[in-house]
């Protein structure tokens, strides 16, 4: 049976407590909003969002926390018994990604954090436009259009007044963006100027609902690619046919979908949509029979609102069932062959954390107050959890370095260490560097999958290349072969990574460099680095690897060496069956 890891890289870890801490504001304070039924109280969880990544980020400043605590912060809203997720899903991620791109392009600086703290909240507006436009169609348009029309004659506007209303609401959108990014930037420097808490409160106890078993759902993926089927057919009935062909075609398929996916009735169970049903109905027969009476006549013009609220109805209970379908474990378990296989891990250490998060919470009042104090305690956590995992992991984590001069066989000596391990059953993966020789002479090298068996030409005395190795030149199709073989994704079942060999290239960051550096960043795997004995300390220093293991080839016993590290390795994986 293949083994999962059980690891997670310090990167996730910080997202995902980000993440936690972001969906704690959004289960606490947006409850708080919501029961009140304040105005805006998305952009006020938004705003509060924020502050929170750019006060953080003064004291983490590690590129890609934004958009993995956006994506864990997404999932946990997704977990929320809800029937509308979609939406909120999406605004989470689209805010954490437009701040983490402003970020990247113009720097942890003031016109970056501004920058992108404008373009999230305005997000907030398209979204609500988008969802419109996406529930109601294009007559929604038409309707805005007219009444617009209608306004710029009555008040012999001089402009087009299409534009005017929207371009306001941006304005105010990007202007409450700028001042959450100065907020947040006044409190991630006040965070940075203090010293973590030395003596947390203990949270209080709290008792979180249990999670009903979903286990009990018949997930099945015949009925999502049916869902899929059945929400295009009916919107393309409701867009191409006539009232008569709504009701013979929706009206049954929504019963069946509603049948099966009980959560989809919930919103439409709500007073609220059905008064937003008479609303657009009323809107419609208003824009198109009295405000443009020589295009549409009022029988026609209600005939659209309804056609309207149809598709609402298709897009609320088809988006419902797809979002029902899409927590199959099927489904869940493709994260484990991406780049984000991380992130099972991280969203189960974020549901762990949650019920101390939302203790930590205060009510509102208490965090306009002190948001500074109450950022750098549940930072704290955050750092004392981050070593309490480091010092698990770590534990299981070994890096050994097998050092020699040139030519005195170090990769001969990883051959038979490769051998050994794979005959005792550990799973090898990564690379060797094997010489080409003609009449006693290095002609140059070839890459060894060792987790395939594939051969590659490297290094070669000619060759279209890009990057030189000493004489050599590098084979570009060898090179990235090897970076394919050093894949974190691809060796995701590997027990040990070996990397022939880590020279000068990697000392200025080119070479294997990028590999390295993901591999050493996914904890509890055993490395193996070959490194020439005159740069063996300039690589620790480079890779901070001050507890790595060193094997010299010239006395290192092979047999010895495989026995200690399969022996580790099989300790290992009786720790996480654990």
């Amino acid at each position: 049976m293949s083994r999962e890891r059980k690891a997670i890289s310090e990167k996730w870890i910080r997202a995902s407590i980000i993440g936690t801490i972001w969906a704690a504001a959004e289960i606490v304070l947006g409850s708080f909003l919501h029961n009140l039924r304040v105005p805006f109280s998305g952009n006020m969880l938004t705003a509060i969002a924020l502050v929170i990544l750019i006060a953080v980020s003064y004291r983490w400043k590690q590129h890609g926390l934004y958009w993995r605590a956006g994506v864990i912060c997404a999932l946990m809203k997704a977990m929320s018994p809800s029937a509308i997720i979609f939406g909120p899903m999406l605004a989470i991620i689209a805010e954490s990604v437009l701040l983490e791109v402003s970020v990247r392009l113009l720097g942890r600086t003031y016109a970056g954090f501004i920058v992108g703290s404008m373009l999230a909240m305005s997000w907030n507006l398209f979204q609500k436009i988008f969802n419109m436009v996406i529930f109601y169609g294009g007559n929604l348009v038409e309707i805005y259009s007219s009444i617009t029309d209608w306004a710029e004659k009555q008040l012999n506007l001089q402009f087009d007044a299409f534009w005017a209303p929207i371009l306001l609401l941006l304005s105010i959108y990007a202007l409450f963006g700028a001042v959450t990014a100065v907020a947040g930037i006044v409190t991630g420097r006040r965070i940075a100027s203090l010293p973590p808490e030395e003596n947390l409160p203990e949270p209080a106890v709290i008792r979180t609902p249990e999670r009903k078993n979903t286990q009990s759902f018949n997930y099945s993926l015949p009925w999502l690619v049916a869902d899929i089927l059945m929400v295009a057919g009916m919107l393309i009935v409701v867009s191409l046919l006539n009232w008569v062909w709504w009701v013979i075609v929706v009206i049954p398929v929504v019963a069946v979908l509603a049948t099966r996916y009980r959560r989809a009735m919930r919103q439409l169970s709500k007073p609220g949509f059905w008064i937003s049903f008479v609303v657009i109905t009323m809107l419609s027969a208003l824009s198109f029979s009295a405000l443009r009476p020589e295009e549409n006549s009022l029988k026609d013009a209600i005939l659209i609102g309804i056609q309207m609220n149809f598709r609402a109805v298709i897009i609320i209970v088809g988006f419902s069932a797809l979002g029902t379908e899409l927590y199959n474990p099927a489904i869940r378990n493709l994260f484990s062959r991406t780049r984000l296989r991380q992130l099972p891990l991280a969203l189960e250490l974020s549901a762990a954390s949650l019920p101390t998060m939302i203790a930590d919470m205060p009510d509102l009042k208490t965090a306009m107050k002190q948001p500074v104090s109450i950022l750098n305690r549940m930072i704290t956590r955050v750092e004392k959890r981050l070593n309490e995992f480091r010092n698990e992991q770590q534990s299981g984590r070994k890096v050994f370095v097998v050092t020699g001069d040139t030519g005195e066989g170090k990769t001969a000596w990883l051959v038979r260490l490769t051998g050994l391990l794979k005959e005792k059953g550990v799973r090898v993966g990564g690379i060797l560097a094997l010489r080409n020789m003609e009449e006693e002479r290095t002609t140059g090298y070839d890459i060894n999958d060792l987790r395939t068996g594939s051969r590659s030409p490297f290094l070669r005395h000619t060759g279209d290349a890009t990057i030189g190795v000493e004489r050599f030149t590098v084979d570009e199709d060898g090179y990235r072969a090897g970076l394919k073989a050093l894949d974190p994704a691809v060796n995701h079942h590997s027990d040990v990574i070996i990397i022939d060999e880590v020279g000068p290239l990697e000392l200025k960051n080119q070479g294997w460099h990028s590999r390295i550096s993901e591999l050493l960043d996914e904890p509890g795997a055993t490395i193996i680095l070959a490194v020439r004995r005159s740069l063996t300390r300039e690589v620790i220093e480079k890779y901070n690897l001050p507890g790595a293991v060193l094997l010299d080839v010239a006395a290192g016993d092979v047999v010895k060496c495989a026995a200690e590290i399969a022996a580790l390795t099989l300790k290992h994986q009786e720790n996480e069956r654990h």
